[in-house]
C-alpha cells in the first residue's frame, strides 16, 4: 500500500492549493465569473472545469498504482478487459476536459480584451503543433502506450520512442498535448477559459512527477528525464 501512495501527499497538497486558488479567482475576478450557459453561471462551469482534471488525474493514479502493484483489475478480468474499460473511462474523463473548457468559454465570452489578430494568429501557431502530436502518438508512440498499457500487459516493453514530435521533447504529450485546450479559451476570448487551460497544463506536471515517472522506474527502471 505504501507504493500506491508514493509522492501522493504532493499530489493531495496541489489540489488544496487548485481548490483554493479557484476560491480566491471566483470571489476576487470579476472578470471570470461573466456571463452564464445553460441555466448555470460562469463560476458554476469554472468550477466543473477545474474538478474534471481533478477527477481524471485521481482517476490515473488509483487504477495505475492498484493495477501495478496489486494486479488489483487483471486478476480479476483479464488485463485486456480490464484495459479496455480503464481506456474507456480515461477517454470520457480525457474529453471531458475539453467538452467543459468550451462550455465554460462560450459562458465566458468576450471578456479576453485583446486583438483578434495576435489571438489568431496564436490559434494558427498552436493548431499544427497540436496536430502533430497527435499524429506522433498514433504512429509512433500508440495510443495504447499513451493509456498506459505497460500498467496492464506485464510483458510490454517497448523503447522510449525518439520519433516525430519525441524528437525534440521527451515529453511530448506534456509539453504540446493540452495545447488544444486553449484554442477553445482564446477563439471565444474568454478569459475563464484561458485560466483553467493553463491550470490544465500546470497540473498535468504534478501527474507527471508523482505518478507516471515514479510508476516508470518500476515497470522500465529508468525514465526519460
Amino acid at each position: 500500500m505504501k507504493k500506491i501512495f508514493e509522492y501522493q501527499i504532493w499530489h493531495l497538497l496541489a489540489i488544496l492549493f487548485s481548490v483554493s486558488l479557484f476560491v480566491f479567482l471566483s470571489k476576487n475576478m470579476e472578470c471570470l465569473s461573466a456571463g452564464n450557459v445553460f441555466g448555470h453561471n460562469t463560476i458554476f462551469w469554472f468550477g466543473v472545469a477545474i474538478a474534471v482534471p481533478i477527477m481524471h488525474q485521481l482517476y490515473v493514479w488509483i487504477v495505475w498504482r492498484l493495477e501495478l502493484y496489486k494486479h488489483y483489475f487483471s486478476s480479476r478480468f483479464g488485463w485486456e478487459r480490464a484495459f479496455f474499460v480503464y481506456r474507456l473511462g480515461f477517454s470520457i474523463l480525457f474529453g471531458s476536459r475539453l467538452v467543459f473548457i468550451i462550455i465554460l468559454a462560450y459562458s465566458n465570452r468576450g471578456t479576453l480584451e485583446v486583438s483578434s489578430s495576435y489571438v489568431y494568429l496564436l490559434v494558427g501557431f498552436i493548431s499544427p503543433i497540436v496536430l502533430y502530436l497527435f499524429y506522433s502518438v498514433k504512429k509512433y508512440f500508440t495510443i495504447e502506450r499513451a493509456y498506459g498499457i505497460d500498467h496492464f500487459d506485464k510483458e510490454y516493453n517497448v523503447p522510449y520512442v525518439k520519433e516525430g514530435i519525441f524528437r525534440f521533447t521527451d515529453n511530448g504529450m506534456y509539453v504540446f498535448g493540452l495545447l488544444i485546450l486553449y484554442i477553445p479559451a482564446l477563439l471565444l476570448f474568454s478569459k475563464a477559459g484561458l485560466v483553467v487551460a493553463i491550470f490544465n497544463h500546470i497540473y498535468i506536471w504534478v501527474h507527471y512527477y508523482v505518478t507516471e515517472r515514479p510508476d516508470m522506474k518500476e515497470i522500465y527502471g529508468t525514465t526519460p528525464m
